[in-house]
């Protein structure tokens, strides 16, 4: 099971996000998501961990718990969907607002 976790303090390591997974169970990989300019942390990463009951378990005993004096968000990561790079999913705007006119 893929988890997110949201709210992370910027100075944690991946090797410490995994050390708090591993008290409930096999962690597969921990991912903390940083920016491709800086190498800063976004303040969210990632755990897999494939035992899904080992994983809940997780879930719900960190979601709402302290870090580094930060309260983390952890839940189950949806997938991704794939942006279409356009802001509303408005595609048509150009030919939606010709005022009659024609190109």
């Amino acid at each position: 099971m893929n988890i997110f976790i949201g709210s992370l303090p910027f100075s944690i390591k991946e090797s410490e996000l995994r050390e708090v997974f591993e008290e409930y169970g096999a962690v597969e990989s921990a991912k903390i998501i940083t920016d491709k300019f800086t190498g800063r942390s976004k303040g969210f990463g990632f755990v897999e961990m494939n035992n899904d009951e080992e994983a809940k378990r997780a879930i719900e005993e960190l979601n709402g718990a302290e870090v580094e004096n930060r309260t983390i968000v952890v839940n189950e990561a949806r997938e991704r969907t794939e942006n279409t790079g356009s802001f509303g999913g408005n595609n048509n705007r150009r030919r939606n607002n010709t005022r009659g006119r024609s190109y």
